[in-house]
């Protein structure tokens, strides 16, 4: 989803139809060598990534109640405690 500048929310692009059939197979072989407890597993994996697929990408509402909150001045950004959070997830390169 792209933030525009003039305070009016993007619409975020449509989900492109991701077939789950592909990422099956994969975990397939797993599950068929090492026994049931692999192929528990698996199936608990596909049923997570079918609830995944299903939810939204990005909370839209929640993006244009954040960017209205920041435009009115209730919510403070701190561009280098920002930087700092990131690199400190991600790991400095330098």
């Amino acid at each position: 989803m792209k933030i525009t500048s003039n305070g009016t929310p993007a619409t975020p692009p449509a989900p492109a139809a991701a077939p789950a059939a592909p990422a099956a197979p994969a975990a397939a072989p797993a599950a068929a060598t090492a026994g049931s407890g692999a192929s528990a597993a698996g199936a608990l994996l596909a049923t997570a990534r079918a609830q995944l697929q299903q939810m939204p990408e990005v909370d839209a509402a929640r993006v244009a109640e954040i960017r209205a909150a920041l435009e009115r001045g209730e919510i403070g950004f701190d561009a280098g405690k920002l930087a700092a959070l990131i690199e400190r997830y991600h790991g400095s390169a330098g």
